[in-house]
């Protein structure tokens, strides 16, 4: 199996692979976004480290039932070779109404098939309130001419 575009990245490449994740991750399917990763995938979201599509799925099934009408933007920092920086940004809510904007970074290693191997995410969760969100379209990919989180100030 392969994902396309492959490393080495360019500009290009890197910023269509980091809007295909995000698309994906903003379709909330876990099994579909786990595809994206390699079978022995090694990630680290927050303090949970964990390695394998299955332990993925688990993961992903878990935090869309925890963030609810979540909504999510990712933009490159940098790359090179095989690995991708990105910052990223989005919006959710508790099953108590209550809504957060989480920001973070990853950082990204890919196989030659353009799997990612591993994933390091750091991320930071500020409360806001209804009228301070700025994530506003219907569930699923982001529109291509809604802001990015630069366009946003974010």
């Amino acid at each position: 199996m392969s994902r396309p575009p492959f490393p080495p990245f360019t500009h290009e490449s890197a910023a269509q692979k980091a809007r295909m994740a995000e698309d994906g991750w903003n379709g909330r399917d876990p099994q579909k976004v786990a595809m994206a990763y390699t079978p022995d995938s090694r990630w680290r979201n927050r303090a949970e480290i964990f390695q394998g599509r299955e332990a993925i799925v688990a993961f992903l099934t878990r935090k869309w039932i925890r963030e609810l009408d979540y909504r999510l933007i990712k933009e490159v920092w940098a790359f090179s070779g095989h690995r991708i920086a990105v910052r990223f940004a989005y919006e959710w809510h508790d099953d108590g109404g209550h809504w957060f904007r989480s920001y973070g970074n990853e950082n990204w290693e890919f196989d030659a098939q353009g799997l990612m191997s591993a994933r390091h995410a750091s991320i930071n969760d500020l409360p806001i309130t209804d009228a301070e969100r700025k994530f506003h379209w219907p569930q699923g990919r982001r529109p291509d001419e809604h802001p990015s989180l630069s366009e946003l100030g974010l």
